[in-house]
């Protein structure tokens, strides 16, 4: 963040560093809530956000708010406006997952990455139901292996584990927890897809 500051400040008629900023500011000020004592991970939906910093949350919207119309709009910004519209919502059913499925389609046509790809599943999901971002990752899949990719395999398989589970395939939901547990280096991650195979 203090580098991304003083390119911010050498440039400042370029948006790209602003909304670099920004992101950094706005995905900063939930640092204390992401992970438990025990490190475990908190989903974004169970943090508590009145432990969000909000001051930084305010300094961030502020600066993409700014840099948004500022020429043609880029990764940095994009990915901002998207962490601006989780941070605006005081609690977790409030936020605007339309908007958010929308903002991903755009950072899609900008950097075509599977992860974004998978973002914007997640997004659909919450925004139009599970059925709906089941047929898009099926789609998606067909085109881009996202469930065989190394980058983006064990996150595909996770996601597609809750839209089973959230369309009451239990049995498949497990299935694709343990194949996604299996699959991640990252150990919060696997203690995470473990207890969400074994337990829920």
């Amino acid at each position: 963040i203090r580098l991304t500051r003083l390119l911010h400040a050498l440039v400042p008629d370029d948006p790209e560093p602003a909304g670099l900023l920004a992101l950094m500011l706005l995905i900063d000020s939930r640092r204390a809530t992401r992970t438990t004592a025990n490190g475990d991970l908190i989903p974004l939906a169970d943090q508590d956000r009145t432990r969000w910093d909000h001051a930084t949350i305010q300094e961030g919207s502020e600066l993409i708010r700014t840099a948004w119309s500022q020429g043609n709009v880029g990764t940095y910004r994009l990915q901002a406006a998207i962490a601006a519209v989780h941070a605006s919502a005081q609690v977790a059913e409030e936020t605007d997952w339309k908007q958010i499925a929308a903002l991903y389609l755009a950072l899609e046509q900008v950097e075509p990455s599977g992860l974004v790809m998978l973002a914007r599943v997640v997004a659909v999901a919450h925004a139009f139901g599970p059925a709906r971002a089941s047929f898009l990752l099926e789609q998606l899949d067909r085109d881009h292996r996202l469930l065989q990719h190394p980058l983006t395999r064990h996150r595909a398989h996770a996601i597609r584990a809750h839209l089973r589970q959230a369309e009451g395939d239990a049995a498949a939901a497990r299935e694709d927890f343990l194949a996604a547990a299996d699959m991640t280096k990252n150990e919060p991650e696997y203690r995470y897809l473990s207890r969400k195979a074994n337990v829920e």
